[in-house]
């Protein structure tokens, strides 16, 4: 198989905490430097895909948003664009203000966060604190990240069952290590929106290697011809993968970069 594209993870694959190695940027600018393709596909919002694509050096469409949208800087639009159901995100925003988490939102240009403490607790430029998620932009959001164990047992819980078929609920790996709950409409993964992804720039999806760490990138790694997990993933998450490289604090993604260039096969 000739790949002609690398979908790589951001938190828990490419990125150690909030930190972008160099042995990492180094490995995929050869890779772009091959003829690669490099479409970073991560849970967070496009301006933080965007962003980490520009360190690296790249202008590639980026799947953002947990596969709920792809965004072509080239054109500056979305190719693929999914929101959560109006009635599912009701409920979610009314269980997350009346209980004590951090509940992060993408919508169309914002990113909310909902959390105790105030703005001052944010550290990201990107996001902007609120009190509460109910009513506080008229659009429906891409993705909901959720964290607080009772917040996010009573989801699984009550509205998972409820919703089973509408909306995609999936565990992914924050920066700080830490399972995060995250929902998107059904029709949004980052398997669905890798497609999307291939079919804009003219190539399959089998011609693509992907790269992840957890569960919501197990669907990515279904639809391209050849995935990598990173060592420290969990056991699901390494049993689909095609190779298992190493940790990504010991360079995992570089390792596995270098291997293909250097035998063209993992």
């Amino acid at each position: 198989m000739a790949y002609r594209a690398l979908a790589l993870d951001l938190d828990g694959t490419l990125l150690v905490g909030e930190e972008l190695p160099a042995e990492n940027v180094r490995a995929l600018r050869e890779a772009r430097d091959a003829g690669y393709r490099i479409l970073i596909a991560t849970a967070r919002w496009r301006q933080m895909a965007l962003g980490i694509a520009e360190e690296i050096g790249v202008a590639d469409p980026v799947i953002a948003c947990s596969g709920a949208q792809v965004y072509d800087p080239a054109l500056g639009k979305d190719v693929f664009d999914e929101r959560l159901p109006a009635d599912f995100t009701e409920e979610l925003f009314a269980l997350c203000d009346a209980n004590r988490c951090i509940a992060t939102v993408t919508f169309s240009d914002r990113s909310l966060v909902k959390l105790d403490g105030g703005p001052g607790a944010l550290n990201l430029p990107d996001l902007e604190w609120t009190p509460a998620l109910t009513g506080a932009e008229p659009s429906l959001p891409r993705v909901a990240a959720i964290q607080g164990s009772a917040v996010v047992a009573r989801i699984r819980c009550e509205l998972a069952p409820k919703y089973a078929g509408a909306v995609h609920i999936a565990d992914s790996i924050g920066p700080n290590g830490k399972i995060i709950l995250t929902a998107t409409g059904a029709n949004a993964s980052k398997g669905h929106a890798l497609r999307a992804a291939c079919r804009h720039m003219g190539i399959g999806a089998e011609q693509v290697v992907a790269f992840g760490d957890a569960e919501n990138d197990i669907e990515m790694f279904n639809a391209a011809g050849a995935s990598v997990a990173m060592g420290q993933a969990d056991e699901a998450t390494r049993r689909a993968a095609t190779f298992v490289s190493s940790p990504n604090t010991e360079g995992g993604v570089a390792r596995a970069v270098e291997r293909l260039l250097r035998e063209g096969r993992l």
